[in-house]
Formats: structure tokens, sequence, C-alpha cells
């Protein structure tokens, strides 16, 4: 085998695997920004910039000796309608200190920083616009130095005037990008964003997708034969084992490039608004039923003949293509079981609206796949091992149909509940899975076999152990159709306030929401009686009225994570208790389609996008005010909007929650509201 070819092809290969992975690695944010402005005379205001910065990082300040670190330092845009009075100055007094990094000794803040510029106003309403560049680093980094832009109006309403920073392009060299054209378009807010934890699901429901796809009727026969060829054709062990990595690396790179395809074609901003689409939830529910179906034997999904076959001849050309186009011929001949197992993984990769989402659940779906084929190649003895194929295959396959018909429903239920059908609420919902599973259970014991299937005389000791745990499963919902709160799978239910039939007194919470006055309080309800706000600037007006922090809940319809925080921690009595008493709490559906008022309507100054619904006000709130797009996001604020603690994702430690509670408390309780 020619080394030169096999080198670059391992390149390509190993190109295509860190374009998957390199997704996992997060951009952090240590520190955010607040400009305000304070009007002291007619003639003249304070523009105030406060940096909040995250324990353990710091910024340093103007004054920096030269040789150390990127200084803190302000850019004013020129105009004739205001003069600049003075420099910017910083309090509090910078700490000096020993920057190890720098190996000298360097003036630095930490926690929070607040710089002033004095304005003369030259003209009765000013817009100021300028930029903020800054270097941020701990004990053992530092961080690119980063520039904020900002813009804010003095002279129309003094005291009041406030802006969030917006982050321009990382580095330097891309704000040359950005300049020159080259630089990746930012108008979609957030497209990109997402947490690891969300990527990690999404590679392990690729993994465990991978290895259901293994025991399927149209791979799991092959094992044998592919596994015979690798070990009789290479003509030496060491050959049969360097072809079967570079045949395990060919079906690897044939599925990742499937995710990194469907990522083009839709492009990040259709990615990161399938979640809420109501055509997008209709088209998926539809495949769903559709795969569902296939598995249940209403029909099989093939692939035309003539490419099949076209691929098998260019297999058996040897060399390295001939392992690349004999992985091909596996992925189109196992296409009929394989399929709707991709279908379901990228509609589910897809409906997170996570840019590299596909090609991440893509590897972990290929990664399983081509596992068991390279790993009996190594060690042929084990396939002695495996169990002899059967009609415990087609179970598999059938199991897995009941399992993507109930899937189906939830993104039916994500339509219902974003444009406010009120057809699909949690009942009905949880019936129809509790038939589902009724159903599954009856046949893996036997009783309801497909018609082409013969029932069988004895069920064997698997299908009986499986079909008892979908029989508990199915027992397990039963009670939630009266408000039980099932705590298991409450992520992937519709809220229990959408809930008819509430006898456990769970879903009040043992008193009932106050919902006069409230704005969109016909739309959204809050468990356990929780007595929220669903408008940022009603809950502003009583944060002052009841001098309260205010606990920002970035949520959605489609969150299931957001159900799942809910549940398992809002539920929690010293949670619930805090929640009730300490904040004011406002609810943000990001991906609710009801209609803004005509007069509320606005252009995105963030992203430059029409603004048409609530979902989309709060979701461009979220994205130009905290940097992300991504749901369930806690953030605790004061009325001026001011952050108060860093903000809290997605975390089921009810301590960890309790914490963050405290400490946005703590901090309103101490800090100053009057700058001066």
């Amino acid at each position: 085998m020619n080394k030169n070819k096999m080198k670059k092809f391992l390149i390509v290969l190993a190109g295509i695997l860190w374009f998957s992975a390199a997704a996992t690695a997060q951009i952090e944010h240590p520190v955010s920004w607040r400009v305000t402005a304070k009007q002291l005379n007619a003639q003249e205001a304070d523009l105030i910039v406060k940096a909040t910065i995250q324990p353990g990082w710091h910024v340093y300040s103007q004054f920096l000796k030269a040789g150390g670190p990127v200084p803190t330092s302000f850019t004013f845009r020129p105009s004739p309608a205001y003069q600049l009075v003075g420099k910017v100055a910083e309090s509090p007094q910078p700490v000096a200190a020993f920057d190890q990094n720098f190996n000298m000794e360097i003036l630095w803040h930490e926690q929070a920083v607040t710089f002033r510029q004095r304005i003369k106003l030259l003209k009765p309403v000013v817009s100021v616009t300028g930029s903020v560049e800054f270097m941020v680093c701990n004990d053992q980094k530092c961080l690119p130095p980063t520039e904020e832009t900002f813009e804010i109006l003095l002279g129309a309403k003094p005291s009041t005037a406030s802006s969030d920073l917006q982050q321009a392009k990382t580095t330097r060299q891309e704000r040359v990008e950005k300049a020159a054209g080259t630089g990746a378009a930012q108008g979609q807010a957030g497209a990109a964003d997402a947490s690891p934890a969300s990527y990690a699901g999404i590679f392990i429901a690729g993994f465990l997708g991978g290895l259901a796809a293994f025991f399927m009727p149209c791979i799991y026969p092959l094992i044998p034969l592919t596994v015979s060829f690798f070990t009789k054709q290479a003509g030496s062990r060491r050959r049969g084992i360097q072809q079967a990595l570079l045949y395990g690396l060919s079906i690897i790179s044939i599925y990742v490039a499937l995710g990194v395809l469907i990522t083009l074609s839709f492009g990040a901003s259709a990615l990161n608004e399938a979640a809420s689409s109501a055509l997008f939830n209709l088209f998926f529910f539809a495949v769903l039923v559709m795969f569902a179906l296939s598995f249940l034997g209403a029909f099989e999904l093939v692939l035309p003949s003539a490419l099949v076959n076209k691929m098998d001849e260019k297999s058996s050309g040897g060399g390295l293509a001939g392992l690349f186009f004999m992985a091909f011929t596996l992925a189109l001949v196992s296409f009929s079981c394989t399929g709707p197992i991709i279908g379901t993984l990228l509609v589910d990769a897809v409906s997170k609206g996570t840019y590299l989402g596909p090609a991440i659940g893509m590897f972990g779906f290929s990664l399983a796949l081509a596992f068991p084929f390279t790993f009996f190649a190594i060690f042929p003895a084990w396939l002695r091992e495996l169990p002899k194929s059967g009609g415990w295959l087609q179970t598999v396959k059938v199991s897995l149909g009941f399992l993507e018909l109930a899937l189906a429903f939830k993104y039916l239920s994500n339509v219902d509940l974003a444009y406010h059908w009120g057809i699909f609420n949690r009942d009905l919902f949880l019936i129809v899975w509790i038939v589902i599973f009724g159903v599954l259970g009856l046949y893996l014991l036997g009783k309801l076999p497909l018609t082409q299937e013969a029932a069988p005389k004895q069920v064997s000791l698997p299908r009986l152990i499986f079909s008892m745990i979908v029989f508990v499963f199915t027992l397990y919902m039963i009670p939630g159709i009266w408000g039980a709160p099932l705590k298991l799978i409450s992520a992937w239910l519709p809220p229990i306030t959408t809930q008819e039939f509430d006898l456990t007194g769970y879903r009040a919470g043992g008193a009932a929401e106050k919902t006069a006055g409230k704005k969109y309080a016909s739309l959204f309800h809050t468990p356990y009686g929780l007595n929220a706000f669903y408008d940022y600037e009603q809950a502003r007006v009583q944060s002052k009225k009841e001098n309260k922090p205010i606990l920002l809940d970035f949520t959605g319809w489609s969150c299931t994570n957001c159900r799942k925080m809910e549940a398992s921690v809002w539920s929690d009595p010293l949670v619930l208790a805090r929640l009730k008493k300490e904040f004011v709490l406002v609810s943000l559906y990001v991906d609710d389609k009801t209609e803004l008022a005509e007069n509320e309507k606005y252009t995105s100054v963030f992203s430059g996008r029409k603004v048409k619904t609530v979902g989309q006000k709060w979701s461009d709130f979220q994205a130009s005010a905290f940097g992300t797009n991504s749901q369930p996001y806690y953030v605790i604020v004061n009325a001026a909007g001011e952050k108060l603690t860093h903000p809290k994702a997605f975390d089921l430690n009810i301590q960890n929650y309790l914490a963050f509670l405290a400490e946005g408390k703590a901090a309103f309780s101490s800090m100053r509201l009057d700058l001066n």
C-alpha cells in the first residue's frame, strides 16, 4: 500500500473528525459589560461603563507599563454633537500585583470595575458610539484581546439611558477579516451557540443510535462476512488490521460528511429556528412517523439499486479507494435499517438548533457502528461469542419503530405549545405514550405479532425481561394523567401547566398564580403557584416596588431541559420558598409565536432582523444582553438591568441552584445603586 496515499487519506479523515470534535470547545466570556449614562445637567453627562468579572479572572487597568499585556482602552467615534471632557477614570483603584503570565508587576481589577467619561453635550439629544478593548487573564492563561462596542443616547431621558455592550470580533485578526469582508456573518445571534452538555447529549444519542443500528437485520449478519474479507484477503494479520482500521475510518468519514452536509445545506439560521418552527416540527413529526411505520413493517426504505451496484463495483478496485467504496456500499445496502435511525438522529440534532449538531451526532453514530467491524477484524476469535442471527433481530427493529413513533409526538407537541393551539396538552400526550408503550409490551410478550411475523410459541427470557420493563414504565406514566409530576420523564412532557386533570395539587403548588394586570398572562402559566411575570418591563417595575432582585428565566416551549429544571429543581421546597419570597420572577419564552402589537415590532440593532413575535423579542433580548441563546438560562439582575452574579444554565444540582440564588440576593442587598 502506497504510504503517501495512506498519509493523505488519514489527513483528510483526521480533518473531518477534528471538524466534529472542535464543536465541543466552548468559548469563554469571563467578563460582562454594561454601559449607562447619568445626566448631570442640560450640558453634561457621565458615561458609565461597568465590567463584571468572573471569580479567578482579572481585567487590566488603563495605566500599564510597556511590554506587558494589552491595557484597557476606550475609543469614541468623533461627532460634532458632543465633546469628551478629560480622560476616562476608573474605580476602584486597581490592584498592584505580580502577574506570572507576564513576569512583572501589573495593575488589574477583580470582580468589578467602573469606568467614567464626562461628556459635554453640544446638542439636546446626542448618540455616543464607542468601543472598549481589553484583555482578561487568570492564573493559568490569558484570552486574546477583545473589543466590545456600544451606542447610547444622551439627553433624551436623564438618568435612564442604558445599553448592553455587544461583543465584536474576538481577536485583532478576526477584526481584520471582518474589515476585508471575509469574517463570518454574525447576523444570527448565537446561532452556533451551544454548551458542551448539548453537544455531549447529541454525541451520546448518536452513539446509542449506532449501537442500535449494529443489531439491525441489515447490519448484524454482515459482520462475519466483512471480518472474513479482512482476515483472509489481506494476506497477513498486520495488513488485515490495517485495512480494518481504514475501513472503520471510512465509515466514520462518510457519516460525518453527511452531518456536515446537513449543516451546510440548512445554514445556521435555519438550524437555530428549527426547534420552534411549525413547518419544521410538523415535517419532523411526519418523517418520524414514516420511519416508525417502516420499522413496523408497513414498507421498506430502499435506495436505487443502480447506485448500490455502482458503489459495489468501485469497492472491488482495491487500495484505499476500494476500502472507502466498500464502506460506502455498506452504508447504502444497510439504508433500509439505518435510514430511520439516522433520520431520527439528524432530526433531533437539527431541532436543537446547534450549528455542528448534525456532524457531532453522525460522529457518535458512525463511531459506534464502525467499532464492531474493526474490533472483530483485530480479534476474529471473538466472533464465536456473538449470538446467532435470527428472529430476535426483527424484534429489535420493531421495538425501535415503537420508540420512534413515541418520539414523533414530541415534535407535534412543540408546535401545539408554541402556537397555543391547546389541542395536544399533557394529559393527551401521556395517553398516547401509554397506549404506544402498552402495545409494545404486548408485542414483546408475543400477544400482538405483526402480519409478517408468526406468534412465538415461547417467550424468551430477554423478551420477558424487556416486556416487564416496558410495562413498569407504562404503569409509571398512568398517574400523570391526573397530575403526578413524573420527574423521570418531565423533560419530554408538555409543561404541567397544560394539565387539565390535576387531582394532586402539584401544578398549583398550593396557591393560585396572580394574573391580574399581567401582560401575556393568558398565554403563559408558571407551576407551583409562583407569581411570575412574562414581560421584562413589568418585572422591573415590580422589582422597584418590592425592592427585590429580578430572576430572568429564559425558557421555551420546546425546551426539554427547562421542563426538567422546573420539575427537579424548582419543586424543591427550599428553592421554591426563595423564588416566592426573595425574587421577582419573569419567565421569557424565546420560541413563542404570538404576534406582537404593531407598535411593539422593531428591527433588532443586534441582529438586524425584524422582530415580530413575543419569542423573537425575548430571544433578541437574551442574545444582545447576555451573549447566548441557549435555554434554560437564569440571570439575576436589579431593576436597572445590571447582573448581580454569574448566570446559571442547566444544572440539576439543587445546592448549586440555591447557592446561585443566595449569591444574587446577597449582591442585591449589598450593592450601591448610586455609582457616585
